[in-house]
């Protein structure tokens, strides 16, 4: 039996020229450089390589976007977008970087910080 750290050090994979409709959920991290249709998420990373397509829904911890994405992202900590990738859709995450060159196409909200958060009680 595989140990949660080995589940979340290892590796899904959408290899180019592969396609993927439905549903994917997975502990361990996933890199997509094929198609995927549907709702996916993951408690670990995700990348899109850049020839990777996304359309649907996406969750995860940590995200790093190269490709095509027209999705719902759902990130808790840190999402980049590299200077490849094209995102249509809404992002809610923690933390965003976009590389020059990239697109973005929709809302994003971020989470409030904790200092932000507890200054303004501490103010009231």
């Amino acid at each position: 039996m595989a140990k949660e750290s080995e589940k979340l050090n290892s590796y899904n994979i959408i290899c180019t020229g592969t396609i993927v409709s439905g549903e994917f959920h997975t502990p361990g991290n996933i890199r997509i450089d094929g198609t995927f249709d549907g709702s996916i998420s993951t408690k670990g990373r995700i990348i899109v390589g850049p020839g990777g397509k996304v359309s649907g829904k996406i969750a995860c911890q940590n995200g790093e976007f190269e490709g095509e994405i027209n999705a719902v992202v759902e990130v808790e900590q840190h999402l980049a977008l590299k200077a490849t990738t094209t995102v249509t859709g809404d992002i809610h995450t923690d933390k965003l970087s976009i590389e020059t060159g990239a697109v973005f196409h929709g809302h994003c909200k971020m989470k409030p910080r904790e200092a932000e958060n507890s200054s303004k009680k501490d103010k009231k």
